[in-house]
């Protein structure tokens, strides 16, 4: 298949073009293009260490494929501007390396991490077995939502560089990460706990995301009980 490949900045000097076509088989994933791509020289594998890519325009991780036609970006992580932030529902295995890799920078001294991840034993409440789960989404909200939740933790902790909340969607097995909120600053000290653990308590409430779990006694959909209020809604 043919793909369309486009180099910014420090890549284009390095490859000494700004955008080629090329052939590269079917099932072609990221992280393959990259190694692909380092093969060409020591230099641009070393510039590559720390590219960042995108597929049509969004950032895409090392585990996602690219098929006929698509438009991959390499380029280095950007200049100045807003920090980092990264968010996504996405069907996609979560690379949890590469996530925190993408928040953080030179400056980066700290970075907090929850993930979420599939139970097979639940032993308070409503003790019971779970075989796997099926994550659902209103996508293009729960995307809209997503921004909110990294909107108030950059107005509570100012001291927070980059932020990424990415949500798996589908089948998910035991053991299997559902969800990672990761926060990154200069110091531990700077609201980086906190900003984590609000992140995952926020996307609980307002995020429109559902499980249905499945277990040897049967499925259900596991509903929350928080009640949005006018404070949920995003700003204008």
């Amino acid at each position: 298949m043919e793909i369309d490949i486009l180099y910014f900045a420090t890549l284009r000097d390095l490859t000494g073009q700004r955008r080629e076509k090329l052939e590269v088989p079917d099932g072609l994933t990221i992280g393959d293009l990259k190694r692909r791509l380092g093969e060409r020289g020591e230099r641009i594998a070393l510039a590559l260490d720390t590219a960042l890519f995108s597929i049509n325009r969004e950032f895409a991780f090392m585990e996602e494929q690219i098929h006929a036609g698509d438009e991959v970006g390499v380029f280095p992580p950007v200049s100045g501007g807003a920090p980092p932030t990264i968010l996504k529902v996405t069907p996609d295995i979560l690379d949890l390396n590469d996530i925190v890799a993408s928040i953080t920078s030179e400056s980066t001294g700290a970075v907090c991490v929850f993930t979420g991840i599939v139970r097979g034993k639940t032993t308070r409440t409503n003790p019971h077995e779970t075989a796997y789960l099926e994550y659902e989404a209103y996508e293009d909200m729960a995307e809209e939502k997503l921004r909110q939740v990294a909107d108030e933790i950059r107005e509570r902790w100012p001291a927070v560089e980059g932020i990424a909340i990415v949500q798996r969607l589908g089948h998910l097995d035991t053991g299997t990460p559902t969800v990672l909120i990761a926060c990154s600053a200069a110091h531990r000290d700077s609201g980086v706990f906190e900003a984590a653990r609000y992140g995952i308590d926020r996307l609980k409430q307002i995020v429109p995301i559902w499980k249905k779990e499945i277990g040897p006694d049967g499925e259900s959909w596991i509903e929350g009980k928080y009640q949005p209020s006018v404070l949920d809604r995003s700003p204008k």
